[in-house]
């Protein structure tokens, strides 16, 4: 495999001089690795991308948005913000589906100084009340299912002033149409790298959730660690192969499958896309046919989203039916993209190489990202960290481990976020002098690729012996009548806790229990493979970013119902 050309292609991109130059500066009292050349803010990301004023911006069915209309419309609702009395520093929410407003809405905050609070579009009216009382936003804007759930609180409200997006305004509500009619050029602020930028909510499948301080300097940082990613895997396949890339390449076409208001489709798909002057295809709700349409209709180059997605496009009855050659990438993040996965999109999409970034909503987006022959080669890797990371595999010490050792996963670095709104506490136990505990367990190998075991939390301890739950997953997922499978631990009298597994099987599939088990029998040691299994007719259930409750399945399935 080509790693002494990455090597070295890594060390060019990174030189003093070279467009990704690393230097180290003092943020928060911790030295951190940031990029000399990157952008002072996200302001000025956005205003860069004025020159791709003809381009279609965000298709939405029928409905499509130029470059040029998308900077008038963001202008407009800067200058309204401004006249409600919003001003730099202060936070405004979005409350929606993946509509072009969320984007616009992203953008115009960026372009003002203000904070927009990204607010979990499957909260109940419980959920958003505690968020609205947390963040404290002067402006919410929500569509007609949000709105729907403000009414049974009202009062969750509060001093914030409603906009209603693609519905009618309730009583002391505005509508959209105010905000998008107001003109002017966009008000000149001046923002700092430091500065919030955006308020993500950590996904929380236990408790209430956190709200996450992600600044423009860690933002910016994301961006070019993700453009770094691309370069530096291209320069090197090159050189190692003779093959030359296309002198011009591909206007990038993205759908987006996941919500925005997680930094997997925002950070990652949104804000690469936007840089480059590409197409963002949005979708309504995720349906794999649906997606199958929209990339053929709209030449994406690429769909990112969870692991379970892009298994769904590959398997989904209709794959054949649909022209696919336009994708150049298909993968994502998230979760874990499980190593059979890798294989069947290499084989199943001629035009697309398999690609994944492992990252979390505390460092903005990737930490890692690995594609094309690497992932091939290692397929259970999610890559080398990004040049503005220092890494450690630490144990319960705190101590940096060995090559090959798992331990908790510890990062530094210019993506790491500030900490989190109104939870001091919560902030200093996840951030110790720049250095961010990940909660996940991982190894590097001679390479310096990090391979990641499973959550620190999401361990099976079974008579004394760790099996992490990724490792048995992946196992079941390479049995072909499987189509989703969450493994977890539960209670056992004699040791301690018991391996099992919720399995949803292809359609058409007659696969039992006996039949899994056996499979497993061949690919791991015995004490890993699940005693519990449950056999369920529907999809498992998931949070809003499309990772699998394990929490309510393990409170809602009876181990008198196993097989």
């Amino acid at each position: 495999m080509h790693y002494a050309e990455l090597n070295e292609a890594w060390a060019e991109l990174t030189a003093p001089g070279a467009p990704f130059e690393i230097a180290v500066q003092e943020v928060r009292g911790a030295p951190i690795r940031t990029f000399r050349n990157a952008p002072p803010n996200v302001r000025a990301l956005w205003l860069s991308t004025a020159q791709f004023a003809d381009r279609d911006y965000l298709v939405y069915g029928d409905e499509r948005i130029t470059y040029a209309q998308a900077h008038a419309q963001v202008a407009s609702v800067a200058n309204w913000l401004l006249s409600q009395g919003v001003k730099p520093g202060d936070r405004v929410a979005i409350a929606m589906r993946n509509y072009p407003e969320w984007m616009l809405l992203y953008w115009t905050c960026a372009a003002l100084g203000v904070a927009a609070v990204g607010m979990n579009a499957w909260w109940t009216a419980t959920e958003m009340a505690y968020g609205l009382k947390d963040a404290q936003p002067k402006v919410l804007f929500a569509d007609a299912e949000r709105i729907a759930r403000i009414a049974e609180q009202p009062d969750m409200l509060g001093e914030t002033l409603l906009v209603a997006v693609r519905a009618d305004p309730p009583t002391g509500a505005k509508p959209w149409s105010e905000a998008l009619a107001h003109g002017g050029a966009l008000p000149d602020v001046a923002i700092d790298p430091d500065d919030d930028l955006c308020i993500f909510y950590t996904s929380g499948t236990t408790g209430f959730p956190k709200g996450a301080q992600l600044t423009h300097r860690s933002c910016v940082s994301n961006l070019m660690n993700m453009m770094f990613a691309g370069q530096v895997s291209g320069l090197a396949t090159q050189r190692a192969t003779g093959v030359t890339p296309p002198a011009t390449p591909p206007i990038p076409v993205s759908l987006i499958t996941t919500p925005l208001f997680h930094v997997t489709a925002n950070n990652c798909g949104a804000y690469a896309t936007t840089a480059a002057g590409g197409k963002m295809v949005l979708m309504y709700r995720w349906d794999a046919g649906e997606a199958l349409k929209l990339i053929e209709r709209e030449r994406c180059t690429s769909a990112s989203g969870v692991p379970v997605m892009a298994r769904e496009i590959i398997t989904h009855p209709d794959f054949d039916k649909y022209d696919t050659s336009s994708l150049l990438t298909l993968g994502g993040g998230g979760a874990q993209l499980q190593p059979d996965l890798v294989a069947k999109i290499d084989k199943a999409v001629a035009t697309a190489r398999p690609n994944t970034g492992y990252g979390m909503t505390e460092t903005s987006g990737i930490i890692t990202s690995i594609a094309g022959d690497f992932f091939v080669d290692k397929p259970a890797s999610c890559g080398r960290a990004m040049p503005t990371f220092e890494v450690k595999v630490v144990g319960d010490d705190g101590q940096p481990l060995p090559p090959g050792q798992p331990g908790e996963l510890w990062v530094r670095g210019s993506s790491v976020i500030k900490g989190y709104i109104n939870r001091p506490e919560a902030t200093a136990e996840s951030i110790t002098d720049g250095w961010l505990h990940t909660g996940d367990v991982a190894y590097l190998d001679e390479d310096q690729f990090i391979y990641l075991v499973d959550r620190k939390k999401d361990m099976v301890l079974r008579g004394g012996e760790n099996i992490y739950c990724a490792e048995v997953e992946s196992t079941i997922h390479q049995h072909p009548g499987v189509a989703e499978c969450s493994v977890f631990g539960v209670p056992d009298p004699r040791l301690g806790e018991e391996v099992a597994a919720a399995v949803v099987l292809r359609p058409g599939q007659a696969v039992d229990a006996e039949a899994l088990r056996a499979h497993c029998a061949t690919l791991i040691a015995k004490h890993k493979i699940p005693r519990y299994i449950w056999l369920l007719d529907q999809s498992l259930p998931r949070n809003a970013n499309g990772k699998f409750l394990k929490r309510e399945l393990r409170e809602t399935l009876k181990l008198e119902d196993a097989a």
